[in-house]
């Protein structure tokens, strides 16, 4: 779990309840001691330039670009995406996932909303998700998988190998299911 800034905790809290050993990641030397990555909702601006600050930009880059699984949530999304569009002055992102995202693509805090989603990667019911201040994917490059569209057809889930980023907060609900679905992922690279 990184833990520069954001909702480390609720996702923390979330891993263990799957019986995960999640902890916190703030130096080099603790991302290399672990199989999988969250990449917490915060404000992505903040979060990059934290990993910069404490030297975890590249060893990041290098553990993705070596196969570690990562989910990006919210601001992780931004943190994960190839290009931001809307980035401010001299914010960087990881460039794991081949996509294009849009920050506070809905409005203000103010604009934040829920909404049931279907997501036939994770079955059913639809997933009741928490959009606040989000994000959205508006390019969607090759070998990436929409997982999850808003009834717009905006994306707002994606996947690409060991890379998951969804615009939404999962950790915010009673509903874990992509918690669960990305544990798997790491069990199955570890």
């Amino acid at each position: 779990m990184l833990a520069l800034q954001g909702d480390f905790r609720e996702h923390l809290n979330v891993l263990r309840k799957f019986g995960a050993d999640a902890v916190p990641v703030r130096r080099p030397t603790e991302l290399a001691k672990i199989d999988g990555l969250v990449i917490p909702g915060g404000e992505s601006s903040v979060m990059d330039k934290l990993s910069r600050t404490f030297h975890l930009r590249e060893p990041l880059i290098k553990a993705i670009q070596s196969g570690l699984p990562v989910y990006g949530t919210c601001a992780g999304m931004i943190m994960l995406s190839k290009n931001i569009l809307d980035g401010i002055k001299g914010q960087q992102s990881l460039g794991a996932i081949d996509i294009n995202v849009r920050r506070n693509a809905f409005g203000s805090q103010l604009d934040s909303f829920e909404v049931d989603l279907p997501i036939p990667v994770l079955g059913e019911p639809p997933l009741h998700a928490v959009f606040i201040r989000a994000p959205v994917i508006e390019r969607v490059g090759e070998g990436v998988e929409k997982i999850a569209t808003l009834a717009d057809g905006r994306v707002v889930a994606a996947e690409q190998g060991q890379i998951l980023v969804t615009s939404f907060h999962p950790e915010m609900t009673e509903d874990h299911r992509f918690h669960k679905y990305f544990l798997e992922k790491v069990r199955k690279a570890a």
